[in-house]
Order: structure tokens, then sequence, then C-alpha cells
């Protein structure tokens, strides 16, 4: 059966430049583009922007060609962090080196920060990505926003189910298949774009704009958390507000604001007879088996309706108001929509609040897999001598990370206990992340909804995010700064997965955004 893929006509992806500096050329994905625009293909008209943004919104149409350009060069560097391996290390440095260039022809003061080597579990070395710490403009009486973003990716093989090869960026129907396109290059471009846009205008950027990138985030930011430490009197002291766009709205039309994400407590579970599997004819029936063990614990953690069993897991979760409930109700979620793009047959629960109250301010529980089982093709009748399973809960305010180690392990000891197993069990949480939560009244939200209604013409979704996002806890605790996520990517942009993408609309009117923003940061600083 042919691909969905194969039947679609694929958008050119032009590399020729613009005859004229102040003129783009339009391709027919742009064109189309546009005409959904003047036919309200995503909102109904609205009021002209500001004077001051109406000859940058008309450079940022007439060049979005170029900025698509941009975003394919940037696809094409394989700058996957996950997999410790030289090659794609040399592909990490390679993209922050033509980040750092982007940023100084812009006129920025660029500096890549030596961020030491990475010690691996089997003893090699590899060195870590330079951060990016880039400054523009010192204006006094002007405010300092500070833009975070990352440029490492998931790892990505077309052999895995993408339609495209994930790392040339291909344009259908106006989306952009390719990974990182929405994770996290396509928003760090656009933020880039919209400070090019005032630049090649020759217009005043209204505020100082500073820039904090990484190219390890998706292998847990290593060694950042030091970096802000030791930068927080320095590069961090005239900053004033600090933005994220690494998240996604809570729909496929509607902008959203992001005000808190949830923590991330990850556990392994180790039951272990000895070092080498077994023959289940052999000893099959004699032995307490380790993958018996295991599934017998992993049972106990979750029930069928999502409700935890960890006694005691809920003692901590923010009491819910009645002005949270409302927030939820004001939220817009096509229920239908969202589980047709999910693919999901049918979730846990029938409503659009219990729905977004169980996905942002209840905790959950998910089991992820089990090392040292057989899962090859074929029957193979082993019985694994040691096996480990993996979990992790989301964190909700105001758990506390240790609290729920102490009870995860003390659950797991008591459910093992009453099996009279002679295996051994050890439990442990190799990752603990809080969550983290903002203050809605905050200047920069404000700015970031009136930028949204200059824009998109509509109020946006005051969302959190299920996932976690521990740059924003880590800001906001280090540097005291207020921090914010304006997430520019679609729900179904499917960040992570095979065809990940961006639409063209998002990135243009995202780059539009971030042009606007600026404005109303000035306005209300």
């Amino acid at each position: 059966m042919k691909s969905n893929l194969s039947i679609l006509s694929f958008g050119v992806i032009s590399k020729k430049p613009s005859p004229h500096p102040k003129v783009g050329r339009f391709t027919a994905a742009s064109l189309l583009a546009l005409l959904l625009l003047l036919e309200g293909g995503m909102f109904s008209s609205h009021s002209p922007p500001p004077a001051p943004l109406e000859k940058v919104f008309q450079y940022i149409d007439l060049h979005q060609d170029e900025f698509v350009q941009t975003l394919k060069e940037w696809v094409a560097i394989e700058s996957d962090s996950v997999q410790p391996v030289p090659r794609f290390r040399q592909e990490l440095f390679r993209m922050m080196a033509v980040a750092a260039d982007t940023l100084q022809r812009l006129g920025a003061r660029v500096t890549s920060v030596d961020m030491g080597s990475q010690q691996l579990p089997d003893g090699q070395s590899l060195p870590i990505p330079p951060v990016i710490l880039a400054e523009l403009g010192n204006d006094p009486t002007k405010g300092t926003v500070c833009f975070y973003g990352h440029l490492d990716v998931q790892p990505a093989d077309q052999g895995d189910g993408w339609l495209t090869d994930p790392y040339v960026l291909t344009e259908v129907d106006g989306k952009l298949y390719g990974r990182g396109a929405t994770d996290n290059k396509g928003p760090v471009l656009a933020w880039i774009n919209a400070v090019s846009a005032f630049r090649a205008l020759e217009q005043d950027l209204p505020v100082n704009i500073k820039f904090i990138i990484e190219g390890m985030e998706e292998a847990g930011s290593v060694a950042l958390e030091e970096l802000v430490e030791k930068e927080k009197n320095r590069f961090f002291s005239g900053v004033d507000y600090i933005v994220i766009s690494d998240n996604l709205w809570i729909s496929q039309r509607k902008p959203a604001i992001t005000y808190g994400t949830r923590g991330n407590s990850y556990f392994t579970v180790e039951v272990k007879c000895r070092d080498q599997d077994f023959h289940s004819g052999t000893f099959g029936g004699i032995l307490h088996e380790p993958m018996a063990d295991l599934v017998a614990l992993l049972g106990s953690l979750v029930d069928s309706s999502g409700h935890i069993l960890v006694p005691g897991i809920y003692d901590e979760v923010a009491p819910l108001t009645e002005e949270e409930i409302n927030t939820y109700k004001a939220i817009h979620l096509d229920l239908e929509e969202y589980r047709n793009s999910s693919r999901v047959e049918k979730f846990l629960f029938d409503t659009k609040e219990e729905i977004l109250m169980h996905l942002w301010r209840y905790p959950s529980l998910s089991i992820h897999g089990i090392e040292g089982a057989f899962d090859e093709p074929g029957a193979k009748t082993v019985i694994p001598g040691q096996v480990t399973g993996k979990f992790s809960i989301r964190l909700v305010p105001h758990m506390n990370v240790s609290v729920v180690e102490k009870q995860v392990t003390r659950h797991l000891e008591d459910v093992f206990s009453k099996r009279n197993s002679s295996n051994k069990m050890v439990v442990s949480m190799t990752l603990g992340l809080h969550p983290w939560i903002a203050n809605v009244n905050d200047t920069q939200y404000l700015a970031a909804k009136r930028a949204i209604r200059t824009v998109f013409g509509t109020e946006p979704d005051m969302i959190r995010d299920g996932s976690t996002i521990p740059i924003a806890k880590m800001f906001q605790e280090i540097v005291h700064k207020s921090v914010v996520l304006i997430p520019l990517g679609a729900v179904d942009d499917g960040e992570h997965s095979q065809n990940e993408k961006i639409n063209r609309w998002n990135y243009i009117e995202g780059t539009k955004l971030f042009a606007a923003f600026f404005l109303e940061m000035a306005q209300l600083h």
C-alpha cells in the first residue's frame, strides 16, 4: 500500500536568493499560505498591526521562503545529542558554530562557552558542545529579554517509520517535515528571524536581546546548570525576562501561552536471581522467576483507570480551586480532533476539563520498558536471570521529589516482601525533576497575550504542559527572573516522534509573534 505521502505534491524549497534584498520570491506553497490567511483559514480577520510592525510583518511575509531555506539547512545537520558517538558530536559542534555565525552576522556579541567533556558509563569521554551566550543591545532605558533554545535533536532514522528523510526538510501541503523542525530549531530560528527583520529594515530593536543556546538539552542539559549559576551575576545580571519556546499548543489552530510544567521522577527496579539466563525446560517450575516478580511489582503501581496505587502519592497535590476549574473551561480543545490527531480510540476521561487536569495538575505514572527480557522475533524458551523495569511519575505542585522517592521505594519493598521471593530487588530513582509554575500576572505574560492578539486576532489558551522542561525551573530558581513559555508548534507536530514537523504557517506567524512581543515588552517595561 502506498503511503499517503506518495500521492501528495511536494512544495519546492527555493535555494535561489532574492534578486533584491527587500523583495522576496513566492513559491506556490507560500502563495497558498497567504491565500489561506486572506480567506480566514485559521482565524477571522482582525485589525492591521500597529504602524511600527507593519513593515516588519511585510518583510517577514516577503522573506518567508528564505526563512524556510535556512531551517532546511539547519535540519540537515544531524545534531543528535542522545547517541554518544563521535560523528554526532562533530555534527553538534558544527550546528553550534553555524548558529554562532548567524548571530554574529546579525551584529550580536557572541561567546561560545567551552563546556568541557562528558564521561560516559563505558569509560569513554566525549566533548560537550559549547553553549552560546549572545547579546544584542545594551541600552539601559530598555528592558532586556533573554531567549533560551536548544539545537540538539532526538535520534531519527528513515527506517524507523519516517515517510521522508528526517534530515531533509520536506514540505507537504504547508507542513515542513524534518527532525528538529519544531523541537527546537524552528522556534530558535523564528526568534532570530524576528530580530533579522528589524535589522534589515534598519529599525531600532524595541528591547535589548540576549540568547542562551545549548546543544545538549535532549541529553539532560549536561553541565548547563553550573554555567547558569556561574553567569548569574554576569550574563544574566541585566536580564529582566526569560522566554522559552520549546513546547506545543494544545490545539492545531489556536495559539497558547504556557505557565507551568510537570516534574519527573524516573525509577528503575531490578530483580535478580543470577547473572545468566535459565532454560525454561530445565528450571521452569522450581524457581522464583525474576520476570514474574517484576511483572507483579510493575502491576502494583497503577490501576486500569490511571490511578497511582502508591500510598500517600496524592497527599501533597495542590487542592483544586474554582478559579482553576474556570481556566480549564476557557481553553479551546476539540476532543474529537485531539483524539483523532493522537490516533487513540478512547481516552480514560470523557470531558475536556478532566483530560486537561489529568495531563497538567495531577500526577501520572507510566511504565516504559523492561531491560534484560527477550524481545526479539521468534520463540526463545528462556527465563531471564535478571531484569530491570523502568517507569516514571510526572510530578505536580506541591509534590516533592525526595518524598516521592521514599513512597515508591517503600511501596515496592512491601509488595516484594509479600511474594516471599528469594531474588534480590533494588529500587533506584535515576532522575528527579521538580514541577514548575509561574505567575501569569507578570509583565511578559501580558505582553505575550497582546502580541498574540495582534498576530492571530484571538485570545491565547493559558495552558500548562504535561511534560518536563527543567530549564524553566532552573532559570526561575537560580536567576530569579520571570520565565514564560511561548510555544509556536501545533499539537500534532510530533516532537520526538517519526515525521516531526512544523507548519509553515506556524513558523512564519510565530516569527511575527516574536516581533510583536518585542514591541509589547518595550511598551509595558
